[in-house]
Parts: structure tokens; C-alpha cells; sequence
């Protein structure tokens, strides 16, 4: 199993190396294509913003879709850039486990558990096929970067596997593994047992340049 400090090196070592990828925005970024380690940690680079965390935890858990709702003074570029003109996105988690939309995802997950603890199909799906269209519908821009995240019942304690299509690795990994410990965390509450491991699976963990100052010491 890969360590974060491995994929720290590994992305160090590919700047050291000049190999950058140019995205679609012109911008300098450095991938590493299939990542998988162990995601003990709250961040790979730089500190978590726990104020920024706080807000996104309590939007997801409100379900809604519309980033008006974020409750913070500022919204991020980052969700302005994925939202349509009146606010609306894709990815607000919670609604994605939580909601009937879903098929109450969360629940069922749970019950599966309580039914068969050996279980290997207790997967919450975050994407569906039908976000091909609903990614650009009304001028959006989100196509969701988590998969599925699977939890497995093992040696007394709750692991989860994330499976993500696209993580940044500064601002994405640290906000997607507070909701995913979140998520893991009130799991094994309901169902009493320990919190295992979160093992992270990324197709696509990438860095872009301006942040490529963490890369430098």
C-alpha cells in the first residue's frame, strides 16, 4: 500500500523532472495517472481550512444543489467555475447518499451491513451515466469526480475504498476526505464498530501550478 509521503515524492520527483501536462485552461498541472494509497492523513499538501470544511460538511448535509446555499461570506472560484448562472451543481454529496433521488444510498448501505457484514456490494454510487448530459445542462460544468466508495466490515472495524475519477490533490483530496471520514465515521457509529482505514483510488490525482510551491522543498 502506498503512503501519502510516497505520492508526496512522486509528484516532487515529477517536477524535478519538467513533466507537466497543460490543461484546458492552459495551465501547468502534474499527474499521476491510477493512484492508490493509504489516506491517513487529513492533507497531502498544505494545512486543511477548517472553517472552509465546516461549511461544505453542513451544505452537503443540507442537500442542496444550488452553491448560493454554501454557507460562507465568499464563494469559492472553484464552485462558481462548476455552477450554472443560477448556482446549480451536481455534486452536492450528501444529496447523492442521502436523498430517495439516490435510492437512499446511505440507508441501504447500512441495512446491507446489518444484514450480511461480510458483504462486498455495500458501494454508495456517486456518478451515473446520465451525467454526460447533466454535467453542461444549463451552461454547468461538473462532471462528479467521486466514482463510488465502497465499505467492507473486517477485523471488527468499517473500511472504506474511494474510488474517484479526478482529485486535486491541494484543495480536492483535503475537503473530500473530510466528507468521506464524515461519512465513514457516522457509519460505524450506527452500526458500532471501529473506524478502519480509508484507502484513496484516483485515476486522475493531479496538482496544478500555482501550486506547485509545495513541490519545491
Amino acid at each position: 500500500m502506498n503512503t501519502i509521503a510516497e505520492i508526496q515524492r512522486t509528484f516532487k520527483t515529477k517536477y524535478t523532472r519538467k513533466e507537466f501536462c497543460i490543461d484546458k485552461f492552459g495551465e501547468k498541472t502534474i499527474e499521476i495517472i491510477g493512484a492508490s494509497f493509504l489516506a491517513n492523513q487529513a492533507s497531502i499538501f498544505a494545512e486543511p481550512n477548517k472553517q472552509y470544511i465546516e461549511a461544505e460538511l453542513e451544505w452537503y448535509k443540507s442537500q442542496s444543489t444550488n452553491i448560493k446555499d454554501l454557507p460562507l461570506e465568499k464563494t469559492p472560484k472553484a464552485w462558481k467555475i462548476t455552477a450554472n448562472k443560477k448556482g446549480e451543481i451536481n455534486s452536492n454529496y450528501g444529496k447523492l447518499i442521502f436523498n430517495e433521488v439516490y435510492h437512499n444510498q446511505f440507508d441501504k448501505v447500512k441495512t446491507e451491513l446489518e444484514e450480511n457484514p461480510n458483504s462486498r456490494r455495500a458501494s454508495m454510487i456517486y456518478t451515473r451515466p446520465s451525467i454526460w448530459e447533466e454535467y453542461k445542462e444549463d451552461g454547468k460544468n461538473d462532471f462528479i469526480c467521486t466514482n463510488a466508495v465502497t465499505y467492507y466490515i473486517r477485523d471488527n472495524k468499517i473500511y472504506s475504498i474511494v474510488q474517484m475519477r479526478s482529485n486535486d490533490v491541494v484543495f480536492g483530496y483535503k475537503n473530500d476526505y473530510a466528507w468521506q471520514y464524515y461519512v465513514l465515521k457516522l457509519l460505524s457509529h450506527l452500526l458500532d464498530y471501529e473506524i478502519g482505514d480509508i484507502v484513496w483510488q484516483v485515476q486522475n490525482l493531479h496538482i496544478y501550478e500555482k501550486h506547485f510551491k509545495y513541490l519545491e522543498n
